[in-house]
């Protein structure tokens, strides 16, 4: 492997020789779990699928859709779960959750179905212990030879028979999501066009089996359409619930940042809800300059893919003179450079909002390529709007609302993982403001 954080040579890997610079051949076999989905694809398949997402983002019934999901489960379960714990005095884990939270909502705007995992009961869901497994696994083929884990697969032990078992709860949930969209949509008789898009509805899954644009070229089968939910799911379950938890954390350790947000939310509050519990909008937030530079400093320090996985398809000689033969893996550690001096600067290990807000108090630009949180060059996430929207509108009910205490002694340790989680979760009290 070849790991570099200097940005002459990411933005040469990511924008100027992007064709060179692929996933590679073993891409999809460490991250088989994932399929067919954008997240493994390239080439023809990748691009179609782009052009599949952009559509869908821009189908004004799925933003609509996206929205709605997103308050009714912040006013439904979130502030639920809140009040419910800061009037009985509990200890709560956080990291589980934003993960409850983040997996009721993107099943409903993937799937249109609310697996209800948020309640006071804090139910067991096997799909998401079956994610977290298999998102470890992943990371330790990363530094497993290939040989060792392949064999660990074809004699179904260790961490490979985990995988096996994960990736089996995984299919039937999503088989079972699947099949019930289809027998729903066959009964209703939908078929999605643009005189019927209201009766059609706005989830994912139901825009996709009933999509009309053949020239996207995309297959229609039980299994492609699995492979597009669970790529969904990753992109927005996964790397929502660890932006959250660890902005939550820099938060309740840096109680001058949490005061500045806090002032910032009471500006646009008219008066006659000051003493109430509030939720605010996507219009209220989207002008917020200091809340979207914390959430942006968080992503800086703790981006939830910590790492890029690339492999070289020729030659190549990169821009600091380091030699790249075909099929040598290149890595870039994004955790890594946030902590280095010649990228951020001497105050590069600090929680600064303030690095991302210009002298005339807009947001700063910094080349994506710097800030790799939502990837860059023809890969760069297509949903980074609809993201900072959804991760606005939860830490805004939180900190306006509640006060937050970690439980004495609590670690925030990292887990080795393809997702950023803290190890023991985020355990703290809260108390109503």
């Amino acid at each position: 492997m070849l790991f570099t954080t200097d940005l002459a040579n990411i933005r040469s890997i990511l924008y100027d020789k992007y064709e060179i610079y692929q996933k590679g051949s073993d891409f999809k076999v460490i991250f088989d779990v994932f399929g067919d989905g954008i997240f493994n694809a390239e080439g023809h398949s990748w691009r179609n699928q782009r052009r599949h997402a952009q559509v869908l983002l821009n189908y004004h019934q799925f933003r609509n859709y996206s929205t709605k999901t997103s308050k009714e489960k912040i006013e439904n379960g979130l502030i639920i779960i809140m009040d419910h714990v800061a009037n009985n005095g509990h200890v709560v884990d956080m990291q589980d959750v934003f993960q409850r939270l983040s997996f009721d909502k993107t099943c409903m705007f993937v799937t249109g179905y609310d697996p209800m995992s948020l309640s006071p009961e804090f139910p067991e869901v096997p799909f998401s212990k079956a994610m977290d497994a298999v998102e470890q696994i992943i990371f330790t083929r990363h530094v497993v030879p290939q040989s060792l884990w392949k064999l660990l697969r074809c004699l179904s032990i260790g961490f490979e028979r985990k995988m096996m078992e994960a990736q089996e709860t995984l299919n039937d949930v999503q088989y079972t999501y699947i099949s019930r969209k289809r027998v729903e949509l066959r009964i209703k008789g939908v078929k999605y066009s643009h005189e019927n898009k209201d009766e059609a509805g706005g989830d994912l899954l139901t825009l996709y089996l009933t999509k009309e644009d053949k020239l996207l070229d995309l297959k229609n089968d039980d299994k492609f359409a699995k492979d597009i939910v669970l790529n969904h799911m990753l992109a927005a379950r996964d790397m929502t619930s660890s932006a959250l938890t660890w902005f939550l954390w820099l938060v309740i350790t840096h109680p001058k940042v949490e005061a500045k947000i806090r002032e910032e939310l009471k500006a646009i509050t008219p008066p006659d809800e000051a003493p109430k519990t509030r939720l605010f909008s996507d219009e209220e937030l989207s002008n917020l300059s200091y809340l979207h530079a914390a959430l942006s400093e968080a992503l800086r320090l703790y981006p939830p893919v910590p790492f890029q996985h690339k492999e070289a398809s020729e030659a190549d000689i990169l821009p600091t003179g380091h030699h790249v033969r075909p099929k040598l893996r290149v890595m870039v550690p994004m955790y890594a450079m946030a902590r280095m001096v010649h990228v951020w600067g001497k105050d590069c290990w600090e929680f600064k909002p303030e690095r991302w807000i210009g002298k005339d108090g807009s947001i700063k630009h910094v080349p994506p390529h710097k800030f790799l949180s939502f990837n860059a060059g023809p890969r760069t996430y297509l949903g980074k709007n609809v993201a900072y929207s959804q991760l606005k509108l939860v830490v805004a009910a939180l900190i306006y609302n509640y006060s937050f205490q970690l439980v004495e002694g609590h670690l925030a340790t990292p887990t080795l993982s393809m997702i950023l989680y803290m190890k023991h979760g985020l355990k703290v009290r809260v108390r109503n403001r």
